[in-house]
């Protein structure tokens, strides 16, 4: 094998890996209509708004830190306990919001953000949200859908499964998803995660101790 041509392959390994690693990206269009939200940016794009999902909600917000996420992507299920450490160690002073971005070659995406708003529509956001990260080996990269999965997700959470089942088929609640996906289109969002400090976009931290400097420099300003 020529020089080159091992070049070429470390190249792509290293490509490949880091792709998995650091999360899912875009490559070319939004998803196809067929398999989720196919939307085009929003003109007045936003970090954050009114409608959005907080996971933490201080009396006296220092801070917001916005992620923009997809429930099948695996750098998304990695670099969820640090968001989850994050929230325990500034719940009281920085606001954490989720928002969804579903992407494409993802079979499952679309249909767990779906679950998630219509857990939302119960007051269960958190606790599906929660589900689904934890369980996100079990039905991620499946080329089946898992909406019966998260069905039983919901009953198992204590929803009401009528409820729930009415929300899922509502267009309302696919138009909340592709609103937070325009919001990110328009944000210049091409991959997952992405996160937004105070409506600035970030490099996502390699670690919780790279996270928690950025935020106490934040907080320090």
């Amino acid at each position: 094998m020529t020089t080159l041509k091992k070049n070429l392959l470390a190249a792509g390994v290293l490509v490949a890996a880091l792709a998995v690693a650091f999360g899912s990206f875009l490559l070319f269009a939004p998803q196809d209509p067929a398999t989720g939200p196919y939307t085009g940016p929003a003109a007045d794009a936003r970090a954050v708004r009114d409608t959005s999902h907080r996971l933490t909600s201080p009396a006296r917000s220092e801070l917001t830190v916005v992620e923009f996420l997809d429930f099948e992507c695996e750098g998304c299920g990695a670099v969820h306990p640090t968001v989850e450490k994050l929230r325990a160690a500034y719940g009281d002073r920085v606001t954490f919001v989720a928002r969804h971005f579903p992407m494409p070659g993802h079979r499952n995406s679309t249909a767990a953000a779906l679950a998630a708003e219509a857990a939302a529509g119960q007051g269960g956001f958190e606790a599906m949200y929660r589900k689904l990260f934890a369980t996100q080996k079990e039905w991620g990269e499946s080329k089946e859908s898992k909406e019966g999965l998260f069905r039983e997700y919901a009953a198992g959470l204590g929803l009401d499964t009528d409820r729930y089942d009415a929300a899922v088929k509502d267009p309302g609640t696919l138009r909340r998803v592709e609103a937070d996906q325009q919001d990110g289109l328009g944000l210049g969002v091409q991959g997952t995660p992405t996160f937004f400090v105070d409506g600035l976009r970030i490099e996502t931290p390699r670690s919780y101790e790279e996270f928690e400097a950025l935020i106490d420099a934040r907080l320090a300003r």
